[in-house]
């Protein structure tokens, strides 16, 4: 690994609106790749650098305080575009008593739909100084068919320049036009991945696998060199260096709210490998961050909350 790498995740940030107990609304930012950047940014020390690339509005006050709020994080935003008279997308977020989540999106028009066919796309200008590309089954999702294959264009002119390649599964049906183009799609990022993060249940529904069993065999069959396979509360299972091990998780008396549990796991896990450490080691940290994150409420947990020596 390079001594220093820049590591950039693209996706999209909205603006969040989280319904409370009492019938109170408040408001704050996420996406599934915006909450692993932000952990692997307050995880970096001197080991890497996180950026950010989207697009946003360029004269709103939603896309300002995102920007903002980004940088007090300490992430790169130089591969943020801005773009007049946009706006951000809108999610809504529900939870139950037992810490699970519904979500209602407001995202059809969102610019970070647009940003990869922008014809100067800042990520593709920046493409040199960057060691690690980070995407999701999200980030391809809102993309237009154009879109996408401009990301797999890029992700493959990184990893010429000798430059690595993480994608994580995140499935979610409802943005996507039929399983069969989200099937296609997915073919193509695991065969640029050199890391996957991959959350078994999302497997088995994007595949119509009857079980776990099955979607674990499936899996035994990917050609991606490092496979960690996030399973619940089950221990993580990985695949390194040809062989299989598992990392177990951490208990957690109280789930008080599961959003971010696989974005933060994956936040721990490519910080650890960032860092320098194994796979194993690089899993029971992710596992570790995941525990600590289900226990607040949002997305993004006060720094004050982060846990220490996630790795030691």
């Amino acid at each position: 690994m390079n001594s220093s790498p820049f590591l950039v995740a693209v996706g999209e940030c909205m603006v969040e609106l989280r319904h409370q107990a009492d019938g109170l609304v408040s408001q704050s930012f996420g996406g599934d790749t915006l909450n692993t950047a932000v952990y692997l940014a307050r995880l970096a020390g001197q080991a890497y650098r996180a950026g950010y690339a989207t697009a946003l509005g360029a004269d709103d006050p939603y896309s300002e305080a995102m920007v903002a709020r980004w940088q007090s994080e300490g992430l790169d935003t130089r591969c943020v575009a801005r773009l007049p008279g946009e706006l951000p997308g809108l999610y809504s977020i529900h939870v139950d008593p037992a810490g699970e989540r519904r979500f209602s999106y407001w995202r059809q028009n969102a610019p970070a739909r647009r940003y990869l066919t922008l014809p100067d796309c800042p990520l593709q200008r920046l493409l040199s100084e960057i060691g690690w590309l980070y995407f999701s089954g999200i980030s391809l999702a809102i993309l237009p068919p154009e879109g996408r294959a401009r990301l797999f264009a890029l992700a493959e002119r990184l990893r010429q320049q000798g430059g690595r390649v993480v994608f994580d599964n995140n499935y979610r049906p409802r943005l996507w036009a039929s399983a069969d183009e989200a099937r296609a799609t997915y073919r193509q990022a695991y065969v640029r991945a050199d890391i996957a993060l991959v959350t078994l249940s999302d497997e088995q529904d994007l595949w119509a696998l009857p079980d776990e069993a099955a979607a674990l065999e499936a899996l035994g069959e990917s050609t991606v060199p490092e496979l960690v396979v996030k399973r619940g509360a089950a221990p993580t299972r990985v695949r390194a260096d040809g062989r299989w091990i598992e990392a177990p998780t951490v208990p957690v008396a109280r789930v008080v709210d599961t959003t971010a549990a696989g974005d933060s796991f994956g936040a721990g896990y490519l910080a650890a490998r960032l860092h320098g450490r194994d796979p194993m080691t690089a899993a029971m940290a992710g596992n570790r961050l995941a525990a600590t994150v289900i226990q607040h409420p949002g997305a993004i947990i006060p720094l004050e909350a982060m846990p220490t020596a996630l790795w030691e």
